[in-house]
């Protein structure tokens, strides 16, 4: 990664790799070794929500070109974050009640176990970036609010309005639509202000050399409590990586998945012999079994959406969600396409 690895890291890499060359059976009782071990290829892949289908192909493309995981997928995100058409990530996302966007991003980098990330950010179009500043600059892990901002300033970040003119509207909308008993004018909505009030983008990529790193990114729930953050910039929920086992990553209702620390469990159940499909079906019921009544349906099922994908480090992925009909993206090593997700429950049963 990019000036990731200190002078120090890199040394004490190289040094444990010696140290675990030094001790084959084979030198440990003086024979000569009949062959030296070659570290297996992995497949290079790259796995992402279904509004990353750009972010996987690009993603790939760099990591061909021998850049870093955590580079490649950032740059991949960026895609949505700088597009001010999404109404869900970065510039152009739906703002909080009070009309003000703000961003959450958190990213993880396998080889060097390292880890960044930002909350409540704002006037910054590309959080993963900051994230990913915070992991590379700093000994610490997160930063929030004003904080963050000034962080990414002293960077040479430019502050700039984040509320476009589209996602203006659609809060504006919302706003004179608040409730019967209030002050505000009911203002038809229009179709093409439809949009969704929960959107995020995850990536999550391993190279040919089996090193991972995972990122999320998201403009969070719209119309939110100022100050409000979900699961997108929580390292352990909103994504999570291990270098020895692979990265997982989500989208949906961040409360649900804050209380399971759902990316970090999903790994956890790959490192205990699931597939990523099936570590991401468990996490699942694992959300469904701690999910308050308030938001089950009358058959025990969330009223909610929640999605995750992961990725193996040897390049097996999958994803898994809470409904049919979700989709993902992936870059299988030799195109990117949209595949179905797993699920739980049928749609209209």
């Amino acid at each position: 990664m990019s000036d990731s690895l200190t002078r120090r890291e890199f040394l004490g890499a190289a040094s444990t790799l010696a140290a675990g060359a030094a001790l084959t059976p084979d030198m440990v009782s003086g024979r000569s070794a009949a062959a030296v071990h070659v570290r297996p290829q992995a497949r290079q892949v790259a796995v992402a929500s279904a509004n990353g289908i750009r972010a996987v192909q690009l993603a790939a493309e760099l990591m061909d070109q021998g850049v870093d995981t955590l580079d490649a997928a950032v740059e991949g995100v960026k895609i949505r974050e700088l597009d001010p058409e999404d109404t869900s990530v970065g510039y152009g996302g739906l703002p909080n009640e009070h009309g003000v966007v703000q961003l959450d991003a958190s990213c993880m980098h396998g080889p060097s176990r390292r880890a960044g990330a930002v909350g409540a950010l704002e006037g910054i179009k590309t959080p993963s970036v900051v994230a990913k500043y915070v992991l590379l600059y700093t000994d610490h892990i997160m930063l929030v609010g004003k904080g963050a901002k000034e962080f990414a300033l002293s960077y040479g970040f430019q502050e700039e309005d984040l509320l476009t003119d589209k996602s203006r509207e659609i809060w504006l909308r919302w706003r004179a639509n608040r409730g019967p008993d209030d002050d505000w004018l009911n203002v038809p909505a229009e179709k093409d202000l439809e949009f969704e009030r929960h959107g995020t983008i995850n990536c999550n990529v391993v190279n040919a050399a089996g090193d991972v790193s995972s990122v999320t990114t998201t403009s969070g729930l719209a119309w939110k409590i100022p100050g409000r953050v979900g699961d997108s910039p929580i390292i352990g929920a909103g994504q999570y990586t291990d270098n020895d086992i692979g990265a997982a990553g989500s989208t949906g209702r961040g409360e649900s998945n804050i209380k399971v620390c759902g990316a970090f469990l999903t790994v956890e159940f790959r490192r205990r012999g699931m597939s990523p499909t099936d570590a991401a079906l468990e996490t699942l019921r694992r959300v469904v079994t701690t999910t308050e009544s308030r938001l089950l349906d009358d058959q025990g099922r969330p009223k909610f959406g929640l999605s995750f994908y992961a990725v193996k480090k040897n390049g097996e992925f999958g994803a898994a969600s809470l409904w049919s009909g979700r989709r993902y993206a992936a870059f299988d090593g030799r195109e990117a396409a949209l595949h179905d997700s797993a699920h739980l429950f049928e749609r209209g049963r």
